[in-house]
């Protein structure tokens, strides 16, 4: 069981961009909750056909990544002005992936460590069937990290909760609006142990040892009327 648990933790977490070794996504600063900002203007549903949350989680030195998918549940971008201003999706927990590429030893299968991340290991989904995110402010981009989303424009902050947990997270962020539809694409890593998801993070164990605490998270999320 032990076994099994320090390999499955390698796919712990929400999320990813890329299926490379190296982490390639600049890590979001953390602070408090916030006070959610206000759904006003014109509110759009989310199409949770399109949307899609990746994710990405390594051993320590990038080495024998993990990734999957995750499903958006529900949600709403609100625009005003042209300009998105408010919004939040609800993620499925249930729905994790471990994409079959990612496993490559001979004695895993991706439904197993799907299985794994389901129990009080790491998710409890039965406790926690859910995640979300919600926007608590949207700002001009001033500079554009080497690392961010391609096409960034926008410094996006939100209640990322997770597990129970919630922390405020921000990051680069391309918001697109249209007259018909707004969408919100973002590559960040975050800390698994911030928010409580602590399994195989202590360093006095050796196989522990060789899991990172980094997660990294691909979010694209798309609205329309």
């Amino acid at each position: 069981m032990k076994k099994l648990s320090v390999i499955a933790l390698v796919g712990v977490g929400l999320l990813a961009a890329s299926c490379n070794k190296d982490k390639s996504a600049g890590t979001a600063s953390t602070a408090t909750e916030q006070t959610v900002a206000e759904s006003k203007g014109e509110v759009l549903p989310v199409d949770v056909a399109t949307s899609v949350v990746n994710w990405k989680a390594f051993h320590k030195g990038g080495m024998a990544p993990r990734w999957g998918t995750l499903s958006v549940k529900s949600g709403d971008l609100s625009v005003e002005g042209g300009q998105l201003s408010a919004g939040n999706f609800v993620i499925d927990m249930n729905s994790i992936k471990v994409d079959p590429a990612s496993v490559t030893e001979k004695d895993k299968k991706p439904a197993d460590l799907e299985a794994h991340l389901k129990n009080p290991d790491f998710f409890d989904t039965a406790k926690n069937p859910t995640s979300d995110f919600k926007i608590t402010s949207v700002t001009d981009l001033k500079d554009t990290p080497k690392d961010a989303v391609a096409g960034a424009n926008k410094t996006v902050s939100g209640n990322l909760t997770l597990s129970g947990k919630t922390i405020n997270v921000t990051f680069p962020a391309k918001v697109d609006v249209t007259d018909n539809s707004a969408a919100v694409q973002a590559k960040f890593t975050v800390n698994r142990a911030d928010w409580g998801i602590k399994f195989g993070t202590s360093e006095t164990d050796p196989a522990e040892w060789m899991i990172s605490k980094d997660i990294e998270i691909a979010v694209d999320v798309k609205a329309k009327k």
